[in-house]
């Protein structure tokens, strides 16, 4: 079994107890790590999940917790970045910051995991 490529949804509700994903986000990525699934999430979107914790002056918490979770942050790299434009040009309504999560799922030969419904139906789209 490939990497769980996590996205900013997923990383928010780890992060943030109160978040609406929270419990489910808990029981995914821990099912992934009992079954020996490297967890990587892309820079952009560990970026975007740090954003809450930066506004408030937490965001060495905010990375403690997540390299406690065992968390890889994948760097963007120019074959990521590539298949991000290429995904980016082809969907008009897709997000620049969801096109590098799926790029990156595709670059590393990994599963997306995502809250984001429209994402998930792209990621299926595109194996």
């Amino acid at each position: 079994m490939g990497a769980l490529i996590l996205d900013a949804s997923v990383l928010i509700g780890l992060l943030d107890t109160a978040d609406a994903h929270h419990a489910g986000a808990v029981d995914d990525t821990e099912a992934a790590d009992v079954a020996g699934r490297q967890l990587l999430t892309p820079a952009s979107a560990y970026s975007e999940a740090l954003v809450a914790f930066a506004r408030a002056g937490r965001v060495g918490e905010a990375r403690e917790a997540v390299a406690a979770m065992g968390i890889t942050v994948a760097p963007l790299t120019a074959p990521v970045a590539e298949r991000a434009a290429e995904l980016r040009a082809r969907h008009v309504r897709l997000r620049l910051p969801d096109a590098i999560v799926l790029a990156t799922a595709q670059e590393l030969g990994g599963e997306l995991l995502s809250y984001d419904r429209r994402l998930v139906q792209l990621a299926r789209q595109h194996g």
